[in-house]
């Protein structure tokens, strides 16, 4: 719940901010691209290495894409700065049609977030649960900001902006909920599901959140900025051992 109700957080201060630059957007986006990937890496691949073979993890990293992939080309949804083929950007819809498509975005983004955390809490309990909803909370924060920022620039108001931001998080929790009483019966299964979830983050990394951040000429900053993400990540990973 914690790690969920942090996208709201990063919402908030776009109710008395100015719109921040895409200089700042992008180091935000590229933060949160480095603390996902090394928390894929780190707190799903890892322990699915440990616990299963490499055949059914790289299986399951594959089918984790694979969902989020035909998610992504199925559900109706507009991202906010940047035009995906056959779709244009959040903010050159009109102001419901932006909220609506903006927040399904924002909802596929988010539901491998709350079922890595699930997971993770299945498989090793808080010791690798509690790392992992942190990073995701971590990344949360600049993520919710990033995403309620573009909509207060094409003219919605920043409640509104407020308000989407925290509605995407609300997915994590049922997500993670669902995802631990699922794995906490097939224990043998668990190997396969850390993976699951390690494929469908890395699916939003490449698809979203790395175009997204390298799209606005501010290349090296967004670069840095997630290497920055990732070291925090693995210094962190690192403090819980």
């Amino acid at each position: 719940m914690a790690s969920g109700a942090a996208t709201g957080i990063g919402g908030l201060p776009i109710l008395f901010l100015r719109r921040p630059s895409d200089l700042v957007l992008d180091a935000l986006l590229g933060f949160t691209a480095g603390v996902m990937l090394a928390a894929t890496a780190f707190s799903l691949l890892v322990p699915a290495l440990d616990r299963g073979g490499v055949g059914e993890v790289v299986a399951g990293l594959a089918a984790g894409a694979l969902v989020l992939g035909l998610l992504d080309a199925i559900v109706p949804h507009a991202h906010a700065r940047f035009e995906e083929k056959r779709r244009l950007p959040a903010e050159q819809r009109g102001a419901r049609e932006r909220g609506t498509l903006l927040l399904a975005a924002l909802t596929i983004h988010n539901l491998p977030e709350g079922m890595a955390v699930g997971i993770a809490f299945a498989a090793g309990g808080v010791e690798l649960g509690a790392p992992l909803a942190l990073a995701i909370g971590i990344q949360n924060i600049p993520e919710g900001f990033a995403a309620a920022a573009p909509l207060v620039g094409a003219g919605t108001s920043r409640r509104q902006a407020a308000g989407i931001a925290a509605l995407t998080g609300a997915v994590e929790p049922p997500a993670a909920a669902l995802s631990l009483l699922a794995f906490e019966q097939v224990g043998p299964l668990l190997p396969f599901g850390l993976a699951f979830a390690a494929g469908a983050m890395l699916y939003v990394v490449v698809d979203e959140l790395i175009p997204e951040s390298q799209g606005h000429g501010n290349e090296r900053i967004a670069t840095f900025a997630l290497l920055g993400g990732f070291a925090l990540m693995l210094a962190l990973d690192n403090a819980f051992g």
